[in-house]
């Protein structure tokens, strides 16, 4: 077999979900204070800006064999699941639609031995692929988005297979690491606070607050020790660089990790060995918002500093 990586791009359907609102308009946190950006605020006038960039990149990994027949295709798009789905279905999301998408453009479909597709998921913790900056668009039926995007980042990607250089041998390497973070827990006036929350009787059968569900959590991160080891990895693939993240990552630090990666192409994929909640950024843990809450993020805000700094010295020793 033989082996070759490209990078196409797909800027249409990623979309920061955390905005900047006008002053006075974030509602109040489930911890009685007041957040500066909003996740998900739905199409309204008091919308300002988004709170942060997006990666259009889809990163791939092709495999053939010699003779040219598609055996296997790693592709990395940093964008949270798209959830076109009805009540209570179970679904792959778009990630398995591409993957069938994929057998179909390459006319590999019902091959023997089969071809294998394969999305991952790239840093995309404050990515979807909601553009609240214009009007909605009516909804069509079930699943139509998910086949929309899945098509869109699977047609990014057959182009981008168009110009690979195939080797038929390359260098490997991989290393991996469990890296010490700080966990984090209530301050005695949060957990105060969450236990009194807890302690009031709530009528049978009514669905709990936020406030209610976010003081259960701080009264359970509390029980955490100081410190966790989430397991990291890279990989190297010739000149393709593949990091891992056990948490739901944000897209600055996947940005970064590509800046900075020895290895071009790179790409990072999340909730992967693991999962440790979200991980935004020092700056973005300022702004507060949904994906910083105590209980959604369970570790200290500069771990993604830790994460970045860990994962290039990872990859540093590679080359």
């Amino acid at each position: 077999a033989r082996i070759g990586w490209a990078v196409g791009s797909e800027p249409n359907q990623v979309f920061n979900r955390r905005w900047l609102m006008k002053p006075g308009t974030v509602p109040e946190n489930p911890f009685g204070t007041f957040d500066q950006v909003k996740m998900n605020p739905g199409h309204n006038s008091n919308l300002v800006k988004p709170a942060g960039p997006t990666d259009p990149e889809v990163c791939l990994l092709s495999v053939q064999s010699a003779d040219g027949r598609p055996l296997a295709v790693l592709a990395n798009y940093s964008l949270h699941y798209v959830g076109d789905v009805g009540n209570a279905h179970i679904s792959a999301d778009y990630f398995a639609a591409f993957c069938d998408r994929m057998q179909q453009l390459l006319n590999a479909d019902r091959q023997d031995p089969p071809f294998v597709a394969i999305l991952s998921n790239g840093t995309s913790g404050n990515i979807n692929n909601n553009d609240y900056s214009k009007p909605p668009a009516p909804r069509g039926p079930l699943y139509s988005k998910i086949h929309k995007v899945a098509d869109d980042v699977a047609q990014a990607a057959l182009k981008a297979m168009q110009g690979i250089q195939y080797h038929d041998w390359v260098p490997l390497d991989a290393r991996y690491r469990e890296l010490e973070v700080v966990a984090r827990h209530p301050t005695p006036e949060q957990l105060a606070r969450a236990q009194e929350l807890v302690a009031k009787r709530r009528p049978f059968g009514e669905k709990a607050t936020l406030q209610i569900i976010y003081a259960e959590r701080a009264i359970a991160i509390n029980g955490y020790p100081a410190t966790l080891q989430v397991p990291i990895q890279t990989l190297r693939v010739g000149d393709c660089g593949i990091a891992t993240s056990p948490f739901e990552t944000f897209v600055e630090t996947g940005l970064e990790l590509k800046a900075k990666s020895p290895f071009k192409p790179s790409f990072t994929i999340e909730i992967a060995g693991g999962y440790y909640g979200y991980l935004p950024t020092p700056e973005q843990h300022k702004l507060g918002g949904y994906e910083t809450w105590l209980g959604t993020n369970r570790v200290a805000p500069d771990t993604s500093d830790k994460l970045t700094e860990a994962l290039l010295s990872m990859w540093g020793e590679m080359k």
